[in-house]
């Protein structure tokens, strides 16, 4: 059986935090606000496969409200959140995400956040796709103070 699962996430930006996307640290004078590291493009592929897998959401397995989960790194709630789907007896088939920011530029890291993604769920990196796009300057993201991201996960 086929089964596909959509996930959406966005971060405030603040100068205080590092800024990691797709599992890969990125030169930036300003990271992403969250109770974890605030990897919005890890958040929305998580919500994705937990959706497709019929498991509910992010913060259904790792709340806000759980001072276990302050400042984790997303990649490593990746690998659980892969863990959960292959014992669903479920396979990952492929993983589309695009990340919508303003700055810094992404085509860059994009190799390497595809092979950080592919890494954390046993996969290979031919069944990631991860894409970056501007806001043209509207809203939050335009402005700098957000970054947002959208995923779809395909599981068979």
């Amino acid at each position: 059986m086929s089964r596909a699962g959509i996930g959406y996430d966005i971060h405030r930006l603040a100068a205080d935090r590092r800024l990691v996307l797709g599992g890969v640290a990125i030169e930036h004078p300003m990271g992403l606000v969250g109770h974890s590291d605030g990897d919005v493009l890890l958040h929305a592929l998580m919500d994705a496969l937990l959706g497709a897998a019929n498991l509910g959401d992010l913060g259904t397995h790792f709340p806000s409200s759980d001072a276990s989960y302050a400042g984790a790194s997303s990649l490593g709630l990746l690998r659980r959140v892969g863990d959960l789907v292959r014992e669903r007896g479920l396979t990952v088939s492929s993983l589309d995400a695009t990340v919508i920011a303003q700055a810094p530029r992404l085509a860059p890291h994009v190799g390497a956040m595809r092979g950080a993604i592919a890494g954390a769920l046993g996969i290979g990196a031919d069944r990631v796709s991860v894409k970056a796009t501007t806001s043209d300057g509207l809203g939050v993201v335009g402005a700098e103070e957000a970054i947002a991201a959208l995923a779809i996960a395909h599981l068979e």
